[in-house]
């Protein structure tokens, strides 16, 4: 087997990186305008009023008045009472009762304005008392009372209408001012930054750990990315012969194939640069904002470059423009992905600065953006293929404590349509099982386990089932079996259970399939047959069906109506295709409501011909049928051995492609030689289809 090229490559070293200083951060003007709005009233609270004590009457009068220690009364309106200022002569304020309001000056000097104050609800009562209290003294030795009027009318109308009018102008002025972004089109100028570009930037001094090394499977999509950091780092290689930088790449791929991981290796081996965002960063509910994230995010890059951006789920602002808008009105996402269009490849666009993005639905993008000097490039990364597998599963084991006899190989061969990240689920599953198991290593059978926990859900052995439901998902998953195990061109069953797993999983069944991208009829009709061998053999034992059958009859409607409008595999509807990719068929199908009849009723037919061969087959086969039902119910769980035990060997020669990868493919001396059944180890050789999702869970 080949092994990894990126293994013997020599990894890239490093520039050490220097020490961070951390810039100061830059002084917002928003700051000095809070502090002056918090200043005018922390000048209002301290020069509004006085800071007299406050008593009430009795005490003025019992304390205060009678000793003769009071200098004078001020008195003055305040709202619906008045106020009452009293002052104390200044050679009793050394008393001691007068400490309170001595210790309040400074320097224990007495204060300049009034020493105490209390309320009266209006003049002449406050007066009538107070002159009640000095009619024993003379005229000239009694207290001198002055009425005051210290209501401004401009003042309190000031305060009270204009200041709020004018601080609630001033403060939209100010927020209309800073949304307009100013001439220049940053999006630094607006209010709070908003429109300021969310971008992570990665360069010298922040190193990023992950390289191509640890980039495994995707060998074709690592060369077309690797060729992009090294027109970066040596350009006049390709300068010299008159090549251009590319513009950008888009990367292609299911969810999980490894796009971020991709991009996080390009961050780690390039020496430039590297803006990593997400689409949704753009997004934002104000007008303008995203387009504004643009322009800035060029911006920096431009001040940057040469540089790498990377747009993770670019679907989200990138759709085509136009769709789904019913009502007419502006798109805010449509401006936003305009700006982009135009800042990509525009009349002000410079050289220097490479866009990177990551989606998995290529259908939905605008082809604008798909275009040449946008993105040159799109990549696809599929899911990885066996060798692919293998280089996955020996890149995600190397933390792992791993047993003897723990063989990437074989992990590779039974985890068919596995993308990487289920790859790397699978690894740290089996590392948990292990350990809840208490061993020292994590052994093939925590992988076995592992898988089987990833595909068909947690096992659940202590859930009861009734004795005639469980009697009844035996007879359906050995109805799976018999019509697998006769049916030519069938995935071979190498497992079935009827021990419940996941949320309504009462049984599954597993089957290896062989890696094959183009089916034939003959094979997509067998796979339909044997998808049917479950309600079939409820109806043929039973008498009866069960609901059971659910997802089987979900699969093959789905795949009945794709050959026949789809793969054009009918010979009444014709050799057409009514695909609709680009969702341009929401509303309007391309074909006549005669056509769509005819297209119900060969659908119909199709399943009913597979529906009767299967029920022919499982006829003839009815003893091996409840043989192995028996079993089942006896043992829960049986592997291919068992299988051709009851059954005996699989009347058709053919291997499957997990013992052709595993053991090698046989020479000519060996093809003369009569073949031995193939031996499953239990649970450690168990396969399994998770791509189809072709293990039956009823």
């Amino acid at each position: 087997m080949k092994e990894n090229r990126s293994d013997s490559k020599k990894t890239i070293k490093k520039i050490p990186g220097k020490k961070i200083v951390p810039k100061p951060p830059r002084f917002n003007i928003m700051w000095l305008y809070a502090i002056i709005i918090l200043g005018l009233f922390v000048v209002q609270y301290l020069f509004s009023g006085n800071n007299a004590k406050t008593i009430n009457y009795q005490k003025f009068e019992t304390e205060m008045l009678k000793p003769g220690d009071v200098e004078k009364l001020v008195a003055y309106k305040n709202g619906d009472l008045y106020n009452v200022d009293v002052y104390i002569k200044k050679d009793r304020l050394d008393q001691k009762k007068y400490d309170d309001v001595k210790n309040k000056s400074s320097f224990n000097a007495a204060p300049a304005g009034p020493q105490y104050i209390f309320t009266s609800a209006t003049y002449e009562s406050f007066e009538s008392k107070v002159m009640a209290a000095e009619k024993d003294l003379p005229a000239d030795q009694r207290t001198p009372i002055i009425s005051e009027s210290r209501e401004s009318p401009w003042a309190g109308w000031f305060m009270s209408f204009i200041l709020p009018v004018l601080l609630l102008v001033g403060f939209w002025v100010f927020i209309m001012k800073r949304m307009g972004g100013g001439a220049g089109g940053g999006g630094g100028g607006q209010i709070f930054n908003i429109g300021k570009s969310k971008a992570t930037l990665f360069d010298k001094e922040s190193q990023v750990t992950i390289t191509f090394n640890d980039v495994a499977g995707l060998e074709e999509a690592k060369q077309e990315v690797m060729e992009i950091v090294d027109f970066l780092k040596n350009p006049k290689k390709y300068t010299n012969l008159g090549g251009k930088i590319p513009k950008g790449a888009l990367l292609i791929g299911s969810p999980g194939t490894g796009k971020t991981l991709m991009a996080k290796a390009v961050a780690g081996e390039a020496q430039v640069p590297f803006f990593s965002l997400s689409g949704s960063d753009f997004v934002e509910m104000f007008v303008g904002v995203g387009a504004s994230r643009v322009r800035d995010l060029f911006k920096q890059a431009k001040d940057k470059a040469p540089c790498i951006i990377f747009i993770d789920e670019i679907d989200a602002i990138g759709r085509a423009r136009g769709k789904n808008n019913i009502v007419g009105g502006n798109d805010e996402r449509e401006n936003t992905l305009n700006q982009l269009l135009v800042e990509m490849d525009g009349f002000g666009t410079d050289s220097g600065i490479i866009i990177l993005a990551a989606t998995n639905r290529p259908d939905v993008l605008d082809t604008a953006l798909l275009r040449p000097g946008r993105f040159d490039r799109q990549i696809s990364i599929d899911k990885p293929d066996l060798v692919g597998r293998e280089q996955i599963f020996k890149v995600h084991l190397k933390p792992l404590k791993l047993a003897d006899g723990v063989d990437a190989k074989k992990l590779s061969a039974q985890t068919p349509g596995f993308a990487g990240a289920e790859i790397a689920n699978v690894c740290n599953e089996a590392a948990l099982i292990a350990a809840r198991r208490n061993k020292e290593a994590v052994d093939m059978q925590d992988f076995q386990d592992a898988v089987d926990r990833v595909i068909g859900g947690l096992e659940k052995k202590n859930k009861i089932i009734s004795p005639e439901e469980k009697r009844i998902v035996a007879y359906h998953e050995a109805g799976h079996a018999i019509a697998g195990w006769f049916l030519e061109h069938a995935d071979p069953l190498v497992k079935v259970s009827i021990v419940p797993r996941g949320v309504a999983a009462l049984g599954y069944a597993q089957y290896l399939p062989k890696e094959q991208f183009l089916y034939t009829t003959e094979q997509l009709l067998d796979g339909m047959c044997m998808t049917l061998g479950g309600r079939v053999a409820e109806d043929l034992v039973f008498n009866k069906i069960s609901t059971g059958a659910q997802n089987d009859l979900e699969r093959i409607t789905k795949l009945s109506y794709a050959m026949v409008t789809i793969y054009g595999m009918n010979d009444k509807v014709g050799n057409v295709s009514f695909n609709d990719t680009q969702g341009e068929y929401q509303f309007n199908k391309p074909y006549s409501e005669k056509t769509s009849e005819m297209i119900d009723i060969e659908v119909r037919n199709q399943i009913e011909k597979a529906y009767n061969r299967t029920k022919q087959l499982l006829t003839d086969k009815r003893e091996g049928l409840e043989k192995l039902a028996e079993k089942l119910l006896e043992k829960e769980i049986l592997f291919q051995s068992d299988l051709e035990e009851i059954l005996g060997k699989r009347p058709f020669d053919n291997r499957t492609t997990y013992d052709e990868f595993v053991n090698g493919t046989p020479s000519e001396d060996e093809k003369v030689q009569p073949k031995e059944p193939i031996e499953h180890e239990g649970v450690v050789d168990h396969n399994i289809d998770l791509a189809e999702n072709r293990s039956s869970q009823d």
